[in-house]
């Protein structure tokens, strides 16, 4: 592959300077979509590529959308609280997590042809993440002291290539280079049932590396009728200060993640797109793992295949639409729909890490100068959603925690903009 030119290798390693703003909590944790075209549809992207961050969703988009650069910066407002009810301890009462309540997203995208069937580019975007931050602890109760959270980020710098096998097919592949971050503050009251007490809590900034693939086709069955398939593997990561939180000694991957997808041009103005995704969080033991038998004294944290935050496997359905209302005006929308992740059993240690939302509306709009430049804007509404605890507060003494409900909850709104332009 042709090396980036100096000012964009330049760009890349700023926009991976800038992990520590990035952080998302949409499907699961993953971001509800990549590129602001493709976020104004709710995410789809899978057979519609349509800028330079075409490979963060299906890696054969490269070589569909031309010679070009796109930049881009999103704010994400999440608002994220839990409710204690019923509990022996007395830590009954409601908490925000929301001391930080705005992070920024910067991405970066570029494709270029090398001949008519070959094409490569890079991509760098945050793929997901999560964030609480609660003032008052909300298990101070039970021993905790000082404020708590976590503090999620995932920064992914994807070079690709694609390929044009003929006029119908086209097949890509991406380096997925995925540098996590990852601090924990506030639950020092874990140590006493973790296999390493000295690193579960309060350890400051940890940070991992890890590599995967993509890969991705998109063939055009008809000339209305575009499909596309896409597979991401598992991507290792360890978190070290964090050996006695994460299961395996703090490991920590990027989960293995895959989609259909399709894009119907029902006129010449009119582009209706859906995909289907899958995100495979039950095969990280750190994230799928139930908490149960650590409130039974059965497991402890950090043990190998040991407790995590029990959250299911999602499936995420998007749905997008987008309509060529002038020669330099196209609006866009879209929904989507997932499964919940976080089961009603395991809300207590998930005030930690509320990925509750499973459904969301977008807008967006591009605008084209006479110039040729995209100037593009969409905004994304995660609905509210609350998951109410049932049998999550184990009771007793430790190892239960005395008895009622934790009921966790968030909603979101993200606003982005980007711009991007053909050479």
């Amino acid at each position: 592959m042709t090396s980036l030119p100096l000012p964009l290798r330049t760009l890349a390693l700023g926009l991976a300077l800038a992990a520590p703003l990035v952080a998302n909590a949409t499907n699961g944790y993953f971001s509800h979509g990549y590129g602001a075209k493709s976020q104004g549809m709710a995410g789809v992207g899978i057979a519609l590529p349509q800028d330079g961050l075409a490979a963060a969703t299906n890696p054969a988009g490269t070589a569909l959308v031309g010679n070009r650069y796109d930049f881009g910066l999103t704010v994400f407002a999440p608002k994220r609280s839990t409710d204690i009810i019923g509990n022996g301890f007395g830590a009954d009462a409601s908490y925000s997590g929301n001391d930080t309540s705005t992070f920024l997203i910067p991405d970066f995208g570029y494709t270029r042809q090398i001949n008519p069937d070959l094409a490569v580019g890079v991509a760098v975007y945050g793929n997901g993440g999560m964030n609480t931050d609660y003032g008052q602890n909300p298990y101070a109760r039970f021993g905790a002291t000082g404020s708590a959270g976590v503090n999620l980020e995932q920064l992914f710098i994807s070079p690709s290539v694609a390929y044009k096998v003929n006029d119908t097919h086209t097949f890509g592949a991406a380096l997925n280079v995925a540098y996590q971050r990852f601090e924990a503050k506030g639950i020092g009251l874990f140590s006493g049932f973790s296999t390493s007490p000295a690193n579960v809590s309060d350890q400051g900034v940890e940070s991992s590396t890890g590599v995967g693939v993509r890969l991705g086709w998109i063939g055009k069955v008809t000339p209305q009728l575009t499909l596309g398939a896409t597979w991401s593997s598992k991507i290792s990561g360890k978190f070290d200060k964090y050996k006695g939180l994460f299961a395996d000694g703090g490991s920590f991957d990027v989960p293995e993640n895959y989609g259909l997808g399709l894009a119907f041009e029902a006129t010449p103005a009119w582009t209706l797109a859906a995909d289907v995704q899958t995100i495979l969080y039950s095969k990280v033991s750190a994230v799928g793992n139930s908490a149960a038998s650590l409130f039974a004294g059965q497991s402890q944290l950090g043990a190998a295949n040991g407790p995590g935050f029990g959250w299911k496997d999602v499936t995420v359905l998007k749905l997008g639409v987008s309509h060529q209302l002038r020669s330099d005006l196209v609006l866009r929308g879209g929904l989507s729909f997932a499964n919940q992740p976080v089961p009603q059993s395991e809300t207590f240690f998930n005030i930690l890490a509320p990925g509750v939302i499973t459904r969301h509306v977008t807008l967006g709009a591009t605008w084209t100068s006479p110039s040729g430049g995209e100037l593009t804007g969409f905004f994304a509404h995660g609905l509210g959603e609350t998951v109410n605890g049932s049998g999550s507060i184990t009771p007793g003494n430790p190892p239960g925690f005395g008895g009622g409900e934790a009921n966790v909850r968030l909603k979101e709104n993200i606003i982005g903009i980007a711009y991007g332009w053909k050479f």
